[in-house]
């Protein structure tokens, strides 16, 4: 796997570690990072891979090609890797190829300071303000060895170009990763202003400090929605059954008939015999 990833300083911030202290954090956006060439040790004699990183807007032909319409990326750096037969063309790499109390070291350029003396470049002490050293309170004073060997010797600290060279800053701590939006808090300061690329590699070393506790969301329940109660239905008044209605046809003829043989008698008893 690969040990390194580069990314980009976005700036500094504090934060509060397990214990409730106030560390002060370097924020960087490491990656996504994507693989747009694999070294063999049998093509090349080396196994790396060499990474894309960034975004630009014009890019010539020759890049276009190389980069295999992965993307215009501004910067094209090379990792070493232990098998280069594990990765391939496109793939990408993220921040979550580190761990929170993974102890890395950051490589970036530092800032450029334009010409500077020996006391601001290399902390002389500078000159006597007393017996008579008016104008001598930040000259670096000789340079020479007298008569042997009789000249200034080679990488002598004097006064020069400062800053805007390779610096890395060793045994940071991550301590902490957003693996969704790849970003990386490591403890401390790193090389280089804002906006400049930092090479952040593993050295393999795990801080015992204690990790951050998350508080963990709790759990809601989805309530069962509550059915409608349905309205009780009133109880039917119990109605008296319906008596069915006689037609006055259906009753006056049995009462004829049963007048008829009364007829009969009274005109029986009339008749003498």
């Amino acid at each position: 796997m690969a040990n390194a990833i580069f990314g980009r300083k976005v700036g500094m911030t504090q934060v509060f570690s397990a214990g409730g202290e106030a560390r002060g954090v370097t924020v960087v956006e490491a990656g996504p990072c994507v693989v747009v060439q694999v070294k063999t040790q049998e093509r090349d004699g080396y196994d790396a891979i060499q990474l894309g990183f960034g975004a630009r807007k014009r890019v010539n032909d020759a890049l276009k090609g190389h980069m295999k319409q992965l993307g215009q990326f501004r910067f094209l750096r090379e990792v070493r890797v232990d098998d280069a037969n594990n990765y391939q063309v496109g793939q990408t790499l993220g921040a979550d190829l580190f761990e929170e109390g993974d102890i890395v070291d950051v490589i970036g350029k530092s800032k450029g300071k334009g010409f500077a003396g020996g006391v601001k470049r290399y902390h002389f002490h500078g000159g006597p303000k007393t017996h008579g050293q008016s104008d001598r309170h930040r000259a670096p004073g000789s340079i020479g060895s007298g008569t042997n060997p009789g000249r200034v010797r080679k990488g002598l600290h004097m006064a020069g170009h400062m800053g805007d060279d390779q610096v890395t800053v060793k045994n940071l701590r991550v301590f902490d990763i957003d693996s969704a939006r790849n970003v990386i808090l490591i403890e401390g300061a790193v090389p280089g202003g804002s906006n400049g690329l930092l090479r952040i590699r593993k050295t393999g070393k795990v801080s015992n400090e204690a990790k951050l506790v998350r508080p963990v969301a709790p759990v809601v329940e989805e309530e069962e929605p509550v059915a409608a109660e349905e309205p009780v239905a009133e109880a039917e008044e119990e109605t008296p059954e319906a008596v069915e209605e006689v037609a006055p046809e259906a009753v006056e003829e049995p009462a004829a008939e049963a007048e008829a043989p009364d007829a009969a008698t009274a005109e029986t008893e009339e008749k003498p015999e």
